[in-house]
């Protein structure tokens, strides 16, 4: 009725199982699909993604009561371009509706702390296997400083220098200088 109420939509199709819902989708082709995440048969996990694939027009917006951020994770993997809390406000279901229908990205609020902590675990970034001793040994390296210049700037021997290379290559699989300069540049340390 929410939906119905709008003069911009039009609710054109409803499924009760996953695969219901991915032959609706092949029929009537809609704009958006709100597709509830625990449905019978196929979850809707596994139905975005039939859809996503299939469909490069329509869009999906993730529908459930669970605001873990395994279950956003994965719809979004799965292709869809927004998650929505089952209990969130209409205003809120009417916004992501509207904004997935403009190419756009919706959260809703109340999983975007668990989201932006499960991306922050997630993202592993190759700096942090390295100490702080490598980094700015990787650092100078990439500024074209030799191992001598290096050990007499770090006040260290050139052995341990030496060291420090041969660990900074291991742990980010690098093979020469050359290697290092393209990471390092990648990675923001040196321009």
């Amino acid at each position: 009725m929410l939906l119905e109420s709008q003069p911009d939509m039009e609710v054109i199709g409803e499924a009760k199982t996953g695969r219901e819902a991915i032959d609706e989708a092949r029929r009537l082709t809609p704009d958006v699909v709100v597709m509830d995440v625990s449905m019978p048969e196929l979850n809707g996990i596994e139905g975005t993604r039939q859809i996503c694939a299939e469909l490069k027009n329509t869009k999906v917006i993730g529908l459930s009561m669970h605001s873990d951020a395994v279950y956003v994770r994965e719809i979004l993997r799965a292709g869809a371009r927004g998650y929505l809390i089952k209990d969130s406000e209409d205003e809120d279901l009417l916004r992501a509706i509207r904004a997935v229908s403009r190419g756009e990205a919706f959260l809703s609020p109340a999983v975007s702390d668990a989201v932006l902590a499960d991306y922050r675990k997630h993202v592993a970034n190759p700096i942090d296997q390295l100490t702080s001793r490598e980094r700015e040994i990787l650092t100078m390296i990439a500024d074209g400083k030799s191992n001598k210049e290096i050990a007499t700037a770090l006040n260290l021997s050139v052995y341990t220098v030496e060291s420090h290379r041969g660990s900074v290559m291991e742990k980010l699989n690098l093979h020469n200088t050359g290697d290092i300069v393209r990471f390092a540049i990648r990675n923001g340390l040196t321009s």
